[in-house]
């Protein structure tokens, strides 16, 4: 791979060339660009704002700012990770997970041991870096977070988001960020433990398969819950199918959270030649540290 280098963004000519990439990860809509005036704001005032470079050029960014979160005993600091984008031409490249470690370092330094973030659930890259790779958690949904988005990767579709909990000084996150990581999890794990997904697609072809008709109870300690593994590619193919998909896991995730569930892993794997993916749903009253 490619040599690269992370280091903060401070000075004016930073911040305008990380405006720049946003236009080039999410084209289409200038109005949802984060200018470079209020990313200058934001790095002032205790927030971080980080870039990945490629012999000088910019090809990454992670930015996020204090925030709080309300609890019974009083309201807590945490971090706001509030976007994160890649060059198209350095997606896969480990570059995102090596953004989201410099982030974890620099948080911590600040005395803040928890981050949140939301990503659309239906994207599976997305889901294995945050859960998988990054040692998230997930018991959050929140329909429509954004409103009606016009860029090309989120236009016709309401803004659906999952909420993750990324408890920056737990066992948990610290072995999947270590020198010796937790390897991610492979299918056969749970078929060889008689687990089977929640359900099976209802139809259509591989490339773009239809949800199932009903949901199901949801029993059991371990939940496997599969996904389209090319959701942007099946969107572009058939917008009212993805649409019936987000309505689909927007039951799913909702139902099993309000009974107690988390996503705790997700697994993103090649079954005989076919990409699969699926969120591990774990019953809260199983430890963290069991699923770890």
């Amino acid at each position: 791979m490619t040599e690269y280098t992370i280091r903060l963004l401070e000075s004016p000519e930073d911040m305008i060339n990380a405006e720049e990439l946003q236009r080039t990860v999410w084209p289409g809509s200038e109005t949802d660009v984060v200018p470079a005036h209020l990313l200058i704001t934001v790095t002032h005032n205790g927030g971080i704002v980080m870039g990945a470079f490629v012999k000088n050029e910019i090809v990454g960014f992670v930015f996020g700012f204090p925030g709080l979160e309300f609890l019974p005993d009083g309201p807590r600091p945490k971090h706001c990770s509030h976007m994160m984008g890649i060059h198209p031409d350095w997606r896969n490249s480990g570059l995102g997970f090596a953004l989201k470690r410099a982030q974890w370092q620099m948080v911590r330094n600040q005395g803040i041991d928890h981050i949140t973030w939301t990503f659309d659930p239906m994207l599976s890259r997305n889901a294995y870096l945050n859960i998988a790779k990054l040692g998230a958690v997930c018991n959050t949904y929140r329909r429509s977070e954004y409103g009606d988005m016009r860029d090309e990767l989120n236009i016709g579709l309401p803004s659906d988001r999952l909420e993750v909990d990324w408890w920056l000084n737990t066992s948990r996150v610290e072995r999947r960020l270590g020198k010796r990581a937790r390897g991610t999890l492979k299918l056969d794990k749970y078929t060889k433990a008689e687990l089977q997904p929640l359900y099976s697609f209802g139809g259509g072809n591989e490339k773009r398969p239809q949800p199932p008709e009903n949901l199901g109870p949801l029993e059991g300690s371990l939940l496997l819950a599969e996904i389209p593994s090319d959701f942007l590619a099946l969107k572009a193919a058939d917008l009212t199918l993805a649409r019936d998909w987000r309505y689909f896991t927007r039951e799913l995730f909702e139902t099993a959270f309000e009974k107690g569930y988390l996503v705790t892993d997700f697994i993103f794997d090649q079954v005989e030649g076919r990409p699969r993916s699926l969120y591990i749903l774990t019953d809260g009253e199983i430890t963290l540290e069991d699923q770890d």
